[in-house]
């Protein structure tokens, strides 16, 4: 219970990586808020976690919105020591083309959501952080391989990875660390979201198991446990980090 009395909000906790997250966290006796879009995914997930994170619905792409979000976080829980930027992603309507082809509506929706709205989390998250916070940013190992069809995800992400080094350097007057975690494969509900038939579902995790050194793919958990230890004063020594948690895919 290494988190007892400390006080996260983790975006996009309602399902995959994020809840993940948060049930570490919760497992760790934290309490706090989970973010995300879908009000009734959000509900069935605070349940999860036995209430101790409450549900709040925002699109963290738009800044107003953001606003509001921590100004309600400090009026239900009081300020944070533990953020997580978790909301992102990789699958959806134009998210995956050729660099060539890439046009400007996909291009701005994806930088919306795995760039801006990490910067403006961070940014709006700060009046309400206690000093001797930690930030957790989630990022991808597309930072350090590259995919195809991914090259604007690909960007954000390394873009995510930059920004944890210069908020490292400018928080840390107030004893902030920001560090960042860089999954790889991991079973979460994205698969379903690709519209394929189970058969073809399992498939597809299999040719990404094979890919993978230690021929598994990663469990929302294993991420949680890699971020619950960046939240911990376990890390107090690690600032401006990068944890990649690919079963050795980048390094192997």
């Amino acid at each position: 219970m290494k988190l007892t009395g400390k006080t996260a909000l983790v975006t996009g906790g309602n399902s995959g990586i994020g809840l993940g997250i948060a049930h570490k966290l919760n497992d760790e006796g934290a309490k706090g808020v989970i973010v995300g879009r879908d009000q009734q995914t959000l509900e069935s997930a605070s349940q999860e976690l036995s209430g101790n994170f409450a549900p709040i619905s925002c699109d963290v792409t738009d800044i107003e919105a953001l606003e509001s979000l921590f100004n309600s976080t400090n009026k239900q829980v009081g300020k944070l020591d533990i953020l997580v930027v978790n909301a992102g992603g990789a699958v959806g309507a134009g998210s995956i083309q050729p660099f060539d082809q890439f046009d400007e509506q996909s291009f701005d929706a994806m930088t919306a959501l795995n760039f801006k709205s990490v910067f403006y989390t961070v940014q709006k998250a700060l009046p309400y952080l206690n000093d001797n916070a930690s930030i957790i940013l989630i990022a991808s190992i597309a930072v350090h391989k590259g995919f195809p069809g991914m090259s604007v995800y690909a960007s954000c992400k390394a873009a995510v990875r930059s920004l944890a080094r210069t908020l490292s350097v400018e928080l840390m007057s107030r004893g902030i660390r920001v560090n960042v975690v860089s999954p790889g494969t991991i079973d979460t509900p994205v698969f379903e979201k690709l519209g394929l038939p189970e058969e073809a579902i399992e498939q597809v995790k299999k040719q990404f198991t094979d890919l993978i050194p230690i021929k598994r793919i990663g469990l929302p958990s294993d991420i949680g446990n890699v971020v619950a230890f960046l939240a911990s004063p376990e890390s107090s020594f690690i600032i401006g980090e990068e944890i990649i948690a690919d079963g050795g895919v980048v390094n192997l």
